[in-house]
């Protein structure tokens, strides 16, 4: 039986196509026909039809930036459930940071991961820790990963900040062809730290994090590279490619844009709750633990400045840092709370709702930021809407407007600051690895 979706609005930033049109799909989950315009598709016997209505038809959500805590946190999240969230917020694929308990440090750790997610409606990628168990020490098994198809590595939750270490790590990354993906932080600056270093934390007397330890580690990295790239590289080996999660301050947006304009293989993602809220929001929240996120919510100047780099391109992805935490986690004092929210199944709708809505990008360019460049700095393969291809799509309503609430949750956690919030656009289904799942 195949499946035809009449009448939708079909979205791909990766062919230029914006347009309405109708797709059929076969059994095995590969596009048999695209129909645009005024063309038609035939319907078979036994076909399932899906009469769109004009809904967006779009390449399916990827989200470079997860933590689905399985192995060692199960209570938190699993790989099952971790999926279920993101099939709530339509993506169709995520990458998993390796700050699991064991860290995902070697192939053993890789192959435990996919064989338990093998059946789900996912696609997922393992991002290998940078170092043996994330200590910053000796680097990880870097040749064994790529000959896995591990894509990318990081030290997610921390940095390393043995600078020696740090050269060695870009140099076998470009040896590997792996993206070294960076959480900057300088610990020395950050240790205790509980919430962005300012006036807001002094009134709350909290313990601040101060905005140049991002920036710092930025700086420096951006350097090893530009060294390597001039003195180190022949033209036998790829560039390292070099990419800034959850980037948080405007000096740090400026880093990369500089770096961007030198010709460095250097890209970043914003997520969505740093270019929505501001350490204001922490200040005026009663209950302050789903507020507490690292790096920590930005001052209105930096938050802008996460915008403009949206605006003007510097930024290229948009990522959850989907972080599930328990209740008694986050429902304590703030010196007390874990970091991290999550915030898969509200990550489109916020994006819709605070950048598309309000003029910044248009929806396309959201695609673009939420789907097609996620997997082209991953290194994935691209989806294209052709005879042949695989089906890969989210189903998205851009105009619904809806209420963030706990019931709908597919995650095991509840840690975001945004319920109740009203948002508009939500994902109405899937459709990946041969199989239709609507909500």
């Amino acid at each position: 039986m195949s499946t035809l979706f009449l009448n939708a609005r079909l979205l791909n930033p990766a062919e230029d196509l914006d347009t309405t049109g109708s797709i059929k799909i076969d059994d095995q989950g590969i596009i048999e026909a695209v129909a645009t315009g005024a063309e038609t598709i035939a319907a078979g016997d036994g076909d399932l039809i899906i009469d769109l209505e004009g809904k967006v038809l779009a390449p399916g959500l990827f989200d470079m930036h997860c933590h689905f805590r399985e192995p060692g946190q199960e209570y938190k999240e699993t790989l099952e459930s971790g999926s279920a969230a993101a099939v709530a917020g339509g993506f169709t694929g995520v990458a998993l940071m390796p700050n699991t308990k064991p860290v995902i440090d070697s192939p053993l750790g890789v192959a435990y991961i996919r064989h338990h997610s093998a059946e789900l409606p996912i696609d997922i990628e393992v991002i290998g820790a940078m170092t043996v168990g994330s200590l910053g020490e000796a680097l990880a098994p870097y040749g064994k990963y790529s000959s896995y198809g591990v894509k990318a590595i990081s030290d997610d939750g921390t940095a390393i900040q043995n600078t020696q270490i740090m050269r060695l790590a870009v140099e076998y990354t470009a040896n590997f062809d792996l993206l070294l993906i960076q959480h900057a932080e300088d610990k020395y600056l950050t240790a205790g730290g509980i919430m962005n270093d300012g006036a807001a934390s002094a009134m709350l007397g909290l313990k601040g994090i101060p905005e140049v330890a991002e920036p710092i580690m930025i700086g420096r990295d951006l350097q090893l590279i530009t060294w390597l790239k001039k003195h180190k590289l022949s033209g036998a080996l790829p560039e390292p490619r070099y990419h800034v999660a959850h980037i948080s301050t405007a000096a740090s947006v400026d880093l990369v844009r500089k770096a961007k304009a030198a010709g460095l293989k250097a890209s970043c993602e914003v997520t969505p709750h740093h270019f929505t809220l501001t350490e204001n929001d922490l200040v005026a929240a009663k209950e302050k633990g789903n507020y507490i996120m690292k790096p920590p919510l930005p001052s209105e100047e930096n938050r802008d400045a996460l915008i403009e780099g949206l605006r003007d391109g510097t930024i290229e992805a948009i990522a959850t840092d989907h972080a599930p935490h328990a209740r008694h986690e986050k429902e304590c004092p703030p010196d007390q709370a874990a970091f991290g929210i999550i915030g898969l199944e509200t990550s489109l709708g916020l994006t819709i709702t605070e950048l598309v809505d309000k003029g910044v990008i248009t929806l396309s360019r959201a695609i673009e930021l939420l789907s097609t460049n996620p997997r082209r700095i991953m290194g994935l393969e691209e989806i294209l809407f052709k005879p042949g291809k695989k089906a890969n799509f989210a189903i998205i309503d851009p105009d619904l407007e809806w209420t963030v609430s706990d019931d709908e949750f597919g995650s095991k956690s509840r840690n975001t600051p945004f319920l109740g919030r009203k948002l508009k656009g939500k994902a109405l289904g899937i459709y990946n690895k041969a199989k239709l799942i609507m909500r």
